[in-house]
Formats: structure tokens, C-alpha cells, sequence
């Protein structure tokens, strides 16, 4: 997501509305899937009963999405598609449309307002975003607050996926006592992977103990040298694990399965690759790849890492001509239906990296936005502006209500979000 970085981040707080009063809590944090942006994210949603819903004819339930980071919380295939169904199945279509956002509120200025719309659309996931130097304790503290206000569907709790960006070097959100301070994706690339993934499952031991489910991370595009650190989003913040294939695929698969071995699931991102590109999708608009095939190497640490079982897969926003010239991949039934779920065969959650406010898709309405991700095939809405994801929501639910195979798309998407949320405890069912 954005990546505008400060050299020497100052240290934020951010005060979310939670069972502690608001200005005793201290949260801060940033980014998200392409960078680092002052600001923060945390949500909290409406602690309703949902209605018994109706499923909807034609649906199919897909294979559970892979678990590459499921934990002790993880139960057999058979049991997570039923509890998943039976959960599906009490929702409210309202409900249903809040499984599909990750929502954030400003850092700097904690807003009631925000936090209302995000509680009031049932907002599944939460990013936390910006800078804190907290510590783990007092994260946990806050995330504890809000978790509380989590829908609830047939007497029993929808959890929320918490996220952050914790990548290392200047893209690391949660610091301060009981995290460590984390190299970028450069340094990290140069060590050993045994060393990498066990320091790794350090790192996720720290987020899980603060409260987090997902890391946005790792970073699986390829920098070649040739191009630098003149590539905006990933070089000239040194985010990349190096400038080949090989080493990038060895150093996430490291970092994964670190985070794996800890409980923490994983978010390989930005497919199909921004390494090739020179702007930033979050400050640039019309950011282009003309280099990239769908059976470029560079694809090879998607690749690996979807087969070893990845959760998540994070779309970029740029466009790649030599795979879809008429579409951001973001927005691609060619790069997310074809490329990604036909011929690497991701079975888990596809998520969007910012797109709520993301130069790159500002000449699209927030509803557009919503419709074009969600009809090429994507499943989680990724936005730092709560105030984007009332008219998202809307579209979509009228959508359900006038296209019948729309809405057997988006509750298909709705299982995979749920299956992994079952996959790390988030979802329990009698």
C-alpha cells in the first residue's frame, strides 16, 4: 500500500474507541501492502446478532483456502468448510459485504466518525497502520479492545483478522518494548535462510503476542539491479530479498515459514510483481510494466510460495501490458482469474492493495472500484479511508441483488475469508 516513509518515522498514538477510554490508549502504525504511510488503522465493528440469511443458490463452496500459517487453532478441511458454511448460511447480506473490507482510521487524529462507519458496515479485518512504538503489551491492549466489537452470527463471534506491515527496515509499523527492530528486505536477502526463518518466528511470536493475526508480508517482487533503487516502491526503499529469482524466492519462503512455524499467516505480495516498474501506484497514477510475462521467472516466489501454502496474495495496482494492457492488475480477470487462480492455482484470499485512496485508482468512483476488484475475481477490499466503504459496500450488495452469479462470486468469497479466519481460530462453531 502506500509507501511514503519517513527517514526517521516519528513514533505515533493512536487512541481507538475500545472498552479503555479513548485518550488513555496509545496505538500507531502504518502502511500496508506497498508502503508506509503515516497513519493509523484499527476498527471495531458492530457487536450484532446477525438474522438467519439464505443461501444463495448456485454458490459453490470452494477448497478451502491453504493455510500456510495455520496454527494448534487449525482443524481438518471437513470441519472448516462446515463451520464456514454454517456461518455463511446465518449471515445477513450486510454482513456478508463487511467480510469483504480491511479498514484503517487516521493516526493522527483518531476519529469517532471513522470508527463508526467501519463498526456500522460490519468490517471483518483491520489494519493497523502509521507508527507506534507502544511495545507489544500495550498493542495488545488496544487490539483485545476492539476485537469485542466483532459481529456476532448465530450467538458467536466472527473474529477479526488484525494486520499490519511489518516487513522490516523502514516498512515496520509496530516498535517500541517487545519487538525487535527488523531489517529491510536487502539485509534480510543476505542472510542464510535457516537464519532468516528463525528469526522470522521471532518476529510473528512478537506480532502474535500484540495481537496480530496476518503480516503483510513478504515481499516477492523482483528488483533487478539494472534498475535500482530508480524503482520507486520496492528499490529505493530496499524492500526487495535481491535482484534475481532465486534469492527471492529462498528468503520469503524463509520468512513464510518462519511465521508459519509461530502462528502468524502471511501476505505475498504485490502480484504480479512491481519490480519491473518505476512509479508508485500509491502517488502515481498510469504506473506501467511492459516487461513482465505471465511466464516470467520473476513469478517464481509467487509460485513457490502459493505452493507451500500461502493464505493471502496481495494484487498491485499497476498495469502489465504483456499480460493484461487494458486493466490495473488489481481490476484483471486475466492476472487474478487466469493467471493467478487458473494457472498457479491460489486457492486462498486475494486482497487489494490500497485502494481507497491510491493515486492510481482515483479516476474510478469508490463503487467502481469495489465492482471491477470484486468481479475480476478479488476477495478483500484493502483501504486506508473508511469513508470510501459505504458507497463500496452499496454497490455491491445491489449488485448481489440484481446479478445472481455476482452474488454466488462474493460468497464464494466470503468462505475463503472465513475458511481462514477458522484456520487461525478466528471462527468457531459448535
Amino acid at each position: 500500500m502506500r509507501i511514503r516513509v519517513r527517514q526517521r518515522p516519528r513514533s505515533r498514538r493512536t487512541a481507538l474507541r475500545t472498552g479503555v477510554p479513548l485518550t488513555t490508549l496509545a496505538l500507531a502504525v502504518a502502511g500496508c501492502g506497498a508502503s508506509v504511510t503515516p497513519g493509523a488503522t484499527t476498527t471495531s465493528l458492530r457487536n450484532t446478532v446477525a438474522t438467519q440469511g439464505t443461501p444463495t443458490p448456485g454458490a459453490t463452496s470452494p477448497t478451502p483456502s491453504p493455510t500456510g500459517t495455520a496454527t494448534a487453532h487449525t482443524a481438518p478441511m471437513a470441519t472448516a468448510t462446515s463451520c464456514t458454511d454454517q456461518t455463511l448460511a446465518g449471515m445477513t447480506t450486510a454482513q456478508r459485504v463487511g467480510q469483504l473490507f480491511m479498514g484503517g482510521v487516521n493516526a493522527a487524529k483518531p476519529d469517532q466518525a471513522q470508527l463508526r462507519i467501519l463498526r456500522d458496515n460490519h468490517v471483518g479485518s483491520v489494519m493497523l497502520t502509521g507508527r507506534s512504538s507502544a511495545g507489544t503489551a500495550a498493542t495488545r491492549k488496544i487490539v483485545d479492545g476492539f476485537r469485542g466489537q466483532a459481529d456476532r452470527v448465530g450467538g458467536k463471534q466472527v473474529g477479526l483478522v488484525v494486520a499490519t506491515d511489518q516487513e522490516g527496515g523502514k516498512v515496520q509499523v509496530l516498535n517500541g518494548p517487545g519487538f525487535s527492530a527488523m531489517p529491510n528486505g536487502v539485509t534480510q536477502g543476505k542472510k542464510s535462510t535457516t537464519m532468516l526463518r528463525a528469526e522470522a518466528a521471532i518476529w510473528a511470536q512478537q506480532l502474535k503476542r500484540a495481537g496480530v493475526d496476518l503480516n503483510l508480508a513478504p515481499v516477492a517482487d523482483v528488483v533487478p539491479a539494472s534498475l535500482g533503487t530508480r524503482n520507486i516502491p520496492i528499490g529505493s526503499f530496499q524492500r526487495e530479498y535481491g535482484n534475481t529469482p532465486g534469492p527471492v524466492t529462498s528468503h520469503t519462503g524463509a520468512f513464510a515459514a518462519g511465521f508459519k512455524q509461530s502462528g502468524v499467516m502471511t501476505t505475498l505480495k504485490h502480484f504480479p510483481g512491481l519490480g519491473q516498474v518505476i512509479g508508485n501506484t500509491d502517488t502515481t497514477a498510469n504506473v506501467v510494466d511492459s516487461v513482465t510475462t505471465s511466464t516470467s521467472a520473476s513469478l517464481d516466489p509467487f509460485k513457490s510460495g502459493i505452493q507451500a501454502g500461502s493464505p493471502f496474495v496481495m494484487v498491485s495496482s499497476a498495469t502489465y501490458n504483456k499480460i493484461d494492457a487494458q486493466h490495473i492488475a488489481a481490476f484483471s480477470p486475466t492476472v487474478i482469474g487466469q493467471l493467478l487462480r487458473g494457472q498457479m492455482g491460489f486457492k486462498g484470499v486475494v486482497i487489494s492493495d490500497d485502494i481507497g485512496n491510491a493515486v492510481a485508482v482515483r479516476s474510478f468512483t469508490p463503487a467502481q472500484r469495489a465492482l471491477n476488484f470484486t468481479s475480476a475475481g478479488g476477495d478483500m477490499i484493502l483501504t486506508v479511508r473508511p469513508d470510501v466503504i459505504p458507497a463500496m459496500a452499496q454497490a455491491i450488495q445491489t449488485r448481489m441483488g440484481q446479478d445472481a452469479s455476482y452474488r454466488a462470486k462474493i460468497d464464494a468469497s466470503v468462505r475463503r475469508i472465513l475458511d481462514a479466519k477458522h484456520n487461525v481460530g478466528l471462527l468457531q462453531c459448535s
